[in-house]
């Protein structure tokens, strides 16, 4: 418990005043990444070595990186989850080997004229909730090989056109959905 320093009589609080919020790391750390960025788009200093030019570009560069920042927090707030690195390395192992195995499926597929292809659409019931979560499901999906988010369709559903239909398509976009909901911190924001 720490007092605030108030005239009249103290009051109390469990907040740490000096703990930075997360909204203040998240713009410091975004702020960092966008000068970074413009450290690497820009090389700065390396066409005239002169230290007022550089000085002059570097203060362009943190401008920018801090209006980049203030931008960035205003169109997508810093998420209150975090991002679980174990179950981050699993869907990446998962990722990976889904990619293997079903580009190799797709490749037999097209040229062996014998195996039988059965094309169509299929409505996925997404349970992530609209943002960040579901447009990152969408974006994983679009990866794997014979599958591809074409649009929604009733009810908020993602709709694949699938290469199989006979496969187990809608049990491999859950297995997915769910590996995902992982990574962003246990519910992933499901409804």
């Amino acid at each position: 418990m720490h007092a605030n320093r108030l005239p009249g009589r103290p009051t109390f609080t469990d907040q740490d005043p000096t703990a930075a919020t997360p909204s203040v790391l998240a713009a410091l750390a975004r702020g960092a990444g966008f000068f970074g960025f413009w450290l690497l788009l820009a090389r700065p200093g390396t066409d005239t070595p002169s230290t007022p030019d550089l000085a002059a570009d570097l203060v362009v560069g943190l401008l920018a990186a801090a209006a980049a920042a203030w931008v960035s927090l205003r169109l997508l707030p810093p998420a209150r989850k975090r991002l679980h690195v174990g179950a981050l390395a699993r869907f990446a192992v998962h990722f990976v080997w889904q990619s293997m195995v079903a580009g190799v499926d797709v490749a037999r597929r097209a040229f062996d004229p014998r195996l039988p292809l059965n094309p169509g659409y299929l409505a996925y019931p997404v349970r992530l909730a609209p943002g960040t979560g579901r447009a990152a499901f969408g974006a994983v999906t679009s990866l794997m090989p014979g599958t591809l988010p074409v649009g929604t369709g009733a009810d908020d559903a993602l709709v694949y056109h699938c290469l199989d239909l006979d496969q187990p398509v809608a049990a491999g976009l859950a297995r997915d959905e769910a590996l995902l909901a992982r990574v962003r911190g246990g519910g992933g924001g499901c409804r």
